[in-house]
Protein backbone atom coordinates (compact mmCIF):
# COMPACT_ATOMS: atom_id res chain seq x y z
CA UNK A 1 0.00 0.00 0.00
CA UNK A 2 0.95 3.25 -1.01
CA UNK A 3 2.33 5.73 1.99
CA UNK A 4 2.73 9.54 2.19
CA UNK A 5 4.54 11.55 4.82
CA UNK A 6 2.18 14.83 5.30
CA UNK A 7 4.04 17.42 7.35
CA UNK A 8 0.53 18.40 9.48
CA UNK A 9 -0.77 17.09 12.35
CA UNK A 10 -2.71 14.32 11.91
CA UNK A 11 -6.07 12.87 13.71
CA UNK A 12 -8.61 10.31 13.08
CA UNK A 13 -11.62 11.21 11.65
CA UNK A 14 -10.55 14.27 10.27
CA UNK A 15 -10.30 15.30 6.57
CA UNK A 16 -7.82 17.04 4.63
CA UNK A 17 -6.25 17.94 1.34
CA UNK A 18 -2.96 16.51 0.99
CA UNK A 19 0.48 19.00 0.96
CA UNK A 20 1.42 19.19 -2.54
CA UNK A 21 4.27 16.91 -2.47
CA UNK A 22 2.06 13.84 -1.17
CA UNK A 23 -0.92 14.97 -3.63
CA UNK A 24 1.30 15.07 -6.85
CA UNK A 25 2.48 11.09 -5.91
CA UNK A 26 -0.44 10.14 -5.68
CA UNK A 27 -1.44 11.94 -8.98
CA UNK A 28 1.33 10.04 -10.55
CA UNK A 29 0.43 6.98 -8.83
CA UNK A 30 -3.51 7.27 -10.07
CA UNK A 31 -5.11 6.35 -6.92
CA UNK A 32 -8.74 7.17 -7.45
CA UNK A 33 -11.51 8.13 -4.69
CA UNK A 34 -12.26 5.07 -2.46
CA UNK A 35 -8.65 3.79 -2.47
CA UNK A 36 -6.49 3.13 0.34
CA UNK A 37 -3.14 4.35 1.48
CA UNK A 38 -1.01 5.03 4.70
CA UNK A 39 0.06 8.62 6.15
CA UNK A 40 2.32 9.40 8.60
CA UNK A 41 3.28 13.13 9.97
CA UNK A 42 6.46 12.03 12.03
CA UNK A 43 5.30 12.14 15.29
CA UNK A 44 4.85 8.51 15.62
CA UNK A 45 2.27 5.72 14.02
CA UNK A 46 0.78 6.03 11.03
CA UNK A 47 -2.99 6.38 9.80
CA UNK A 48 -5.31 4.31 7.92
CA UNK A 49 -6.55 6.77 5.29
CA UNK A 50 -8.83 7.02 1.53
CA UNK A 51 -9.27 9.13 -0.98
CA UNK A 52 -12.18 11.35 -0.67
CA UNK A 53 -11.69 13.31 -3.86
CA UNK A 54 -8.81 13.79 -6.61
CA UNK A 55 -8.86 17.46 -8.41
CA UNK A 56 -6.86 18.81 -10.98
CA UNK A 57 -4.04 19.89 -8.54
CA UNK A 58 -5.25 18.92 -5.02
CA UNK A 59 -6.30 15.76 -3.40
CA UNK A 60 -8.81 15.29 -0.38
CA UNK A 61 -8.92 12.06 1.69
CA UNK A 62 -10.71 10.72 4.92
CA UNK A 63 -8.10 10.04 7.45
CA UNK A 64 -9.35 6.39 9.59
CA UNK A 65 -7.57 4.92 12.02
CA UNK A 66 -4.49 5.40 14.14
CA UNK A 67 -2.11 2.35 14.10
CA UNK A 68 0.30 3.41 16.98
CA UNK A 69 3.46 0.95 14.94
CA UNK A 70 7.15 1.80 15.35
CA UNK A 71 9.62 0.72 13.75
CA UNK A 72 13.04 2.91 14.88
CA UNK A 73 16.01 1.14 15.75
CA UNK A 74 16.70 0.05 19.56
CA UNK A 75 20.27 1.78 19.51
CA UNK A 76 19.90 5.63 18.15
CA UNK A 77 22.97 6.68 16.10
CA UNK A 78 23.84 9.91 15.21
CA UNK A 79 25.83 10.05 12.23
CA UNK A 80 28.67 13.42 12.24
CA UNK A 81 30.06 12.72 8.27
CA UNK A 82 32.76 15.18 6.73
CA UNK A 83 30.41 15.53 3.15
CA UNK A 84 31.05 13.28 0.55
CA UNK A 85 30.96 14.93 -2.91
CA UNK A 86 28.86 14.60 -5.91
CA UNK A 87 25.59 12.20 -5.53
CA UNK A 88 27.35 10.36 -2.82
CA UNK A 89 25.89 12.52 0.61
CA UNK A 90 22.60 11.54 -1.25
CA UNK A 91 23.14 8.12 -1.50
CA UNK A 92 24.41 8.07 1.93
CA UNK A 93 21.35 9.90 3.59
CA UNK A 94 18.66 7.77 1.80
CA UNK A 95 20.18 4.71 2.76
CA UNK A 96 21.02 5.80 6.54
CA UNK A 97 17.60 6.51 6.60
CA UNK A 98 16.76 3.31 5.57
CA UNK A 99 18.98 1.58 8.00
CA UNK A 100 17.26 3.80 11.15
CA UNK A 101 19.62 6.36 11.49
CA UNK A 102 18.18 8.68 14.09
CA UNK A 103 20.20 12.19 13.04
CA UNK A 104 22.20 13.25 10.64
CA UNK A 105 24.91 16.38 10.90
CA UNK A 106 26.43 17.23 7.84
CA UNK A 107 30.08 18.52 7.95
CA UNK A 108 32.46 20.85 6.16
CA UNK A 109 36.20 19.04 7.12
CA UNK A 110 39.19 20.11 6.39
CA UNK A 111 39.74 17.45 3.69
CA UNK A 112 36.14 17.82 1.80
CA UNK A 113 35.83 18.23 -1.49
CA UNK A 114 32.09 19.70 -0.97
CA UNK A 115 31.89 23.25 -0.02
CA UNK A 116 28.97 25.14 -0.41
CA UNK A 117 27.60 28.83 0.68
CA UNK A 118 24.93 29.20 2.71
CA UNK A 119 21.92 29.34 0.68
CA UNK A 120 23.47 26.25 -1.24
CA UNK A 121 24.03 24.73 2.09
CA UNK A 122 20.67 25.42 2.95
CA UNK A 123 18.80 23.97 -0.36
CA UNK A 124 20.90 20.88 -0.38
CA UNK A 125 19.74 20.71 3.90
CA UNK A 126 16.50 20.64 2.18
CA UNK A 127 16.88 18.12 -0.88
CA UNK A 128 18.69 15.60 1.81
CA UNK A 129 15.56 16.17 3.90
CA UNK A 130 13.35 14.80 1.21
CA UNK A 131 15.43 12.02 0.37
CA UNK A 132 15.29 10.85 4.04
CA UNK A 133 11.24 11.19 4.13
CA UNK A 134 11.45 9.35 0.73
CA UNK A 135 13.27 6.79 2.09
CA UNK A 136 10.84 6.99 5.14
CA UNK A 137 7.58 6.17 2.73
CA UNK A 138 9.83 3.45 1.19
CA UNK A 139 10.93 1.59 3.73
CA UNK A 140 8.00 1.76 6.35
CA UNK A 141 10.27 4.36 9.03
CA UNK A 142 7.24 6.49 10.90
CA UNK A 143 9.86 9.06 12.02
CA UNK A 144 12.06 11.06 9.74
CA UNK A 145 15.23 11.72 10.84
CA UNK A 146 16.76 14.60 11.67
CA UNK A 147 18.80 16.48 8.93
CA UNK A 148 21.06 19.18 10.74
CA UNK A 149 21.62 22.44 9.00
CA UNK A 150 25.68 21.89 7.79
CA UNK A 151 28.56 23.03 9.85
CA UNK A 152 31.80 23.71 9.84
CA UNK A 153 33.56 20.25 11.80
CA UNK A 154 35.21 23.23 14.47
CA UNK A 155 31.99 24.84 14.94
CA UNK A 156 30.52 21.50 15.52
CA UNK A 157 32.95 20.00 18.18
CA UNK A 158 33.09 23.20 20.00
CA UNK A 159 29.48 23.66 20.15
CA UNK A 160 28.50 19.93 21.49
CA UNK A 161 27.10 19.39 24.15
CA UNK A 162 27.11 16.32 26.35
CA UNK A 163 23.62 14.66 25.72
CA UNK A 164 24.45 10.83 27.40
CA UNK A 165 25.27 9.14 24.00
CA UNK A 166 28.78 7.54 23.55
CA UNK A 167 30.88 8.57 20.72
CA UNK A 168 33.22 7.65 18.45
CA UNK A 169 35.27 8.61 15.50
CA UNK A 170 36.08 6.63 12.87
CA UNK A 171 39.74 5.93 12.72
CA UNK A 172 42.64 4.35 10.55
CA UNK A 173 45.22 4.90 12.95
CA UNK A 174 47.33 1.47 13.43
CA UNK A 175 46.06 0.05 16.89
CA UNK A 176 42.44 1.14 17.22
CA UNK A 177 40.29 -0.89 18.80
CA UNK A 178 37.04 -2.55 16.55
CA UNK A 179 33.83 -0.26 16.85
CA UNK A 180 31.72 -3.76 17.55
CA UNK A 181 34.55 -4.02 20.30
CA UNK A 182 33.51 -0.90 21.72
CA UNK A 183 30.09 -1.22 21.71
CA UNK A 184 30.28 -4.73 23.77
CA UNK A 185 32.20 -3.00 26.11
CA UNK A 186 29.96 0.49 26.35
CA UNK A 187 26.37 -0.47 26.33
CA UNK A 188 24.36 2.48 25.00
CA UNK A 189 20.87 3.70 23.86
CA UNK A 190 22.64 5.87 21.56
CA UNK A 191 25.98 6.62 20.15
CA UNK A 192 27.58 9.44 18.24
CA UNK A 193 29.48 8.78 15.28
CA UNK A 194 31.95 10.62 13.42
CA UNK A 195 33.12 9.82 10.35
CA UNK A 196 35.40 11.32 7.62
CA UNK A 197 34.97 12.71 3.79
CA UNK A 198 36.95 11.12 1.14
CA UNK A 199 40.16 12.25 1.97
CA UNK A 200 39.65 10.85 5.81
CA UNK A 201 39.57 13.58 8.87
CA UNK A 202 42.86 15.75 9.22
CA UNK A 203 44.81 14.97 12.04
CA UNK A 204 44.53 18.02 13.44
CA UNK A 205 40.74 17.27 13.29
CA UNK A 206 40.75 13.91 14.96
CA UNK A 207 43.00 14.89 18.04
CA UNK A 208 40.30 17.41 18.31
CA UNK A 209 37.42 14.96 18.27
CA UNK A 210 39.61 12.65 20.85
CA UNK A 211 39.68 15.82 23.44
CA UNK A 212 36.34 16.26 23.00
CA UNK A 213 35.90 12.87 24.02
CA UNK A 214 35.26 10.58 21.17
CA UNK A 215 36.85 7.14 21.31
CA UNK A 216 39.18 6.27 18.67
CA UNK A 217 37.14 3.31 16.43
CA UNK A 218 38.05 1.42 13.23
CA UNK A 219 35.64 -0.75 11.26
CA UNK A 220 37.77 -3.55 9.73
CA UNK A 221 41.31 -4.74 7.72
CA UNK A 222 39.85 -2.56 4.50
CA UNK A 223 39.56 1.18 3.90
CA UNK A 224 36.04 1.62 3.10
CA UNK A 225 34.50 4.69 0.69
CA UNK A 226 33.42 7.34 3.05
CA UNK A 227 29.54 6.74 2.25
CA UNK A 228 30.32 2.82 2.97
CA UNK A 229 32.20 3.74 6.22
CA UNK A 230 29.33 5.46 7.92
CA UNK A 231 26.99 2.94 6.64
CA UNK A 232 29.33 -0.02 8.11
CA UNK A 233 29.42 1.83 11.95
CA UNK A 234 25.51 2.72 11.90
CA UNK A 235 24.13 -1.27 10.90
CA UNK A 236 27.19 -2.52 13.03
CA UNK A 237 25.72 0.05 15.93
CA UNK A 238 21.76 -1.72 15.96
CA UNK A 239 21.21 0.54 13.45
CA UNK A 240 19.01 -1.77 11.18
Amino acid sequence: MARFHCAVALGAGTTLSLPPGAARHVQVLRLQPGDALTLFDGRGGEYAATVERMGRSEVTVNVGVHDPVEREAATAVHLAPGMPANDRMDWLVEKATELGVASIQPLVTAHGVLRLSAERAEKKRAHWEAIAIAACEQCGRNRVPVIHPVRSFADWVAAAADDGARRAVLSLVPGTRPLAELAHEHAASAWRILSGPEGGLSSTEEARALDSGFLPARLGPRVLRAETAALAALTLLGGA
